[in-house]
């Protein structure tokens, strides 16, 4: 994503987010945790709290995100913490993911894109696991009517059951649909998805 509103509303939230020193896992996060082993790419990262847990449990991690507040803050930990963690800030939209991975963590991040975009980053993540790695993907989905960190109409409410049909042909591990309450009497649909990628003979 280039420098837009979506970037500088959840730069600004990482912000607040390490003054006040809110690092705990989001519940998608926590679900996923205990899958991701060995190369990891956490495209979309975030303030990175997953991207911590995982190098401090042992992986080798990417965490890549657009914001400057995110990446600052994961170079701190990094050093200080001497972990196996490397931060990236990069648009998305543009990044090329640099090889294969054991697992891919994208989490809430493709919803961000109008949905051919989606779709392609969605591709690209499947491509680059490695046979036997797992990819961790969770989205918005339709009847999402929080729509305050969107920019205009960059985004893409994907269909509820279209992160199964996508990985129909991996094991699913994980699949599961969550509504939390939003401001203005909204919500935020999601569907969370692990599958893991099946060696072909």
């Amino acid at each position: 994503m280039t420098t837009n509103r979506t970037v500088d509303f959840f730069d600004a939230q990482f912000r607040n987010q390490v003054e006040a020193r809110e690092f705990a896992l989001n519940p998608f996060e926590e679900a996923v945790l205990p899958h991701l082993s060995g190369r990891v790419l956490d495209l979309g990262c975030g303030l990175g709290n997953l991207s911590i847990a995982a190098a401090r449990r042992g992986c080798d991690v990417l965490a890549v995100d657009a914001s400057p507040a995110a990446v600052e803050h994961l170079a701190r930990v990094a050093r200080d913490e001497r972990i196996r963690l490397t931060p990236i800030q990069a648009d998305i939209e543009r990044f090329e993911i640099p090889g294969s991975f054991d697992t891919i963590a994208s989490i809430g991040l493709l919803m961000f894109f109008p949905c051919p975009d989606a779709l392609a980053r969605l591709a690209a993540i499947r491509r680059a696991v490695r046979h036997g790695g797992c990819a961790a993907v969770n989205v918005l989905i339709e009847g999402t009517t929080y729509m305050q960190m969107f920019d205009g109409d960059r985004y893409c409410l994907f269909a509820p059951d279209e992160l199964d049909k996508v990985f129909g042909d991996w094991a699913i591990v994980l699949s599961r649909r969550d509504d939390f309450s939003a401001p203005g009497g909204t919500v935020k649909r999601f569907s969370t998805v692990l599958a893991r990628k099946v060696a072909t003979r």
